[in-house]
């Protein structure tokens, strides 16, 4: 296994169990006399919510990371530790989500916890365009598929995508439900829309461009 193999494998671990981490916030409800066991089911519903919301989040960040570095051909110690960084973030994510079902329906504080999820997602964007921005300065952890210069201008409307997440800290302090469902469509968002790596076209001067 190539040095970019084992980055990717140490970093599916660390995907593997944040996102296994979600479930297991949601506990077994106890069925109380008014209503039973359905309705503390029903109860629970900001818990699902919220393990939906993130399940997305993460998974979308795996397939996206996967298919950056699908495209690595070697790695320094700069980009180790700026994937640490972003594997730092993501292995948190199950605490503001946590938090976040906890508190969603508690009036004050769950715009504290809204606020705290957003920017954790906020951090988790930074770290991941850190991640790109250090592939793209020179070109030389990339292979040779990449047009290096394509890659480059694909910078600003990365950072650009990145301004969704700090808007959804203001909107933390409108409304959390709102702010939980705003995070569930940037994911799906990204799930079906992103910056393309730029692919050099065999035999000619210019690229082709594969999603990421």
């Amino acid at each position: 296994m190539n040095e970019s193999g084992r980055v990717e494998a140490f970093s599916d671990g660390v995907f593997a169990i944040a996102i296994t981490l979600l479930i297991l916030e949601i506990k077994v409800p106890e069925a109380g006399e008014h209503g039973g066991l359905w309705h503390a089911l029903g109860q629970q519903w900001p818990s699902y919510a919220a393990y939906v919301v993130s399940f997305l989040v993460i998974g979308i960040m795996w397939i996206n990371h996967h298919q950056v570095f699908s495209y690595v051909a070697r790695v320094d110690r700069t980009l180790m530790f700026l994937n640490l960084l972003l594997l730092m973030v993501v292995a948190a994510i199950p605490w503001p989500t946590a938090m976040l079902a906890e508190y969603l329906r508690e009036g004050r504080a769950s715009h504290v916890a809204a606020a705290v999820y957003s920017l954790v997602m906020v951090a988790m964007a930074l770290a991941f365009q850190a991640v790109w921005w250090h592939l793209t300065r020179t070109g030389r952890l990339l292979d040779s598929r990449v047009d290096v210069e394509g890659a480059r201008r694909t910078r600003v409307r990365f950072a650009l995508g990145s301004l969704a997440y700090p808007a959804t800290v203001a909107l933390s302090f409108v409304s959390a439900p709102l702010t939980l469902a705003a995070h569930g469509l940037l994911a799906v968002y990204y799930g079906f829309n992103q910056v393309p790596v730029p692919i050099r076209s065999p035999g000619t001067a210019g690229s082709a461009e594969e999603g990421v």
